[in-house]
């Protein structure tokens, strides 16, 4: 594929990025994959400024990714819980893959600070390229990119 052969401006990795593409926005979902759900636990386990994690949390629901759902504890005014989408729950695969990514070329002495196994038997769980015949592929070399058409064929 020629590098001048496919539009850029409508490149879906650009456009994932414009969306969850932020260090924060990322560390949020992250946390809310294993669980933290009201923003006073988001804002303990990351750490992030006030205004920085409101403002992460905002475009995450204003995305779809996350919902606010209201709740309120006996005696305290109403709060919001932010809960994963459908659309948000797609996202995991990409956040798997860039933990397995961290895990092969950072984690400290090869030892990986978390690992991910299969709820129903217990077995170590990794992302892997399988083409609709199911074929494991090794890596980008085992791929063809293939621009695709906008125009429309009639008939």
């Amino acid at each position: 594929m020629s590098n001048a052969s496919w539009d850029r401006s409508r490149c879906s990795v650009a456009g994932t990025l414009a969306v969850v593409g932020e260090k924060w926005s990322l560390l949020v979902l992250r946390e809310a994959f294993l669980g933290v759900r009201r923003f006073a636990d988001f804002q303990r386990q990351l750490g992030a400024p006030k205004a920085v994690l409101t403002d992460r949390l905002g475009t995450l629901v204003e995305q779809g990714i996350l919902r606010r759902v209201p709740y309120q504890a006996e005696g305290e005014r109403q709060r919001h819980e932010y809960r994963l989408t459908a659309k948000g729950l797609d996202l995991y695969p990409t956040l798997v893959a860039l933990m397995q990514w961290g895990d092969r070329y950072l984690a400290d002495d090869g030892v990986p600070p978390l690992s991910l196994e299969h709820r129903d038997c217990g077995s170590p769980v990794h992302l892997g390229l399988v083409c609709d015949e199911g074929h494991e592929l090794t890596g980008a070399r085992d791929v063809h990119a293939v621009p695709r058409s906008t125009a429309v064929t009639s008939g």
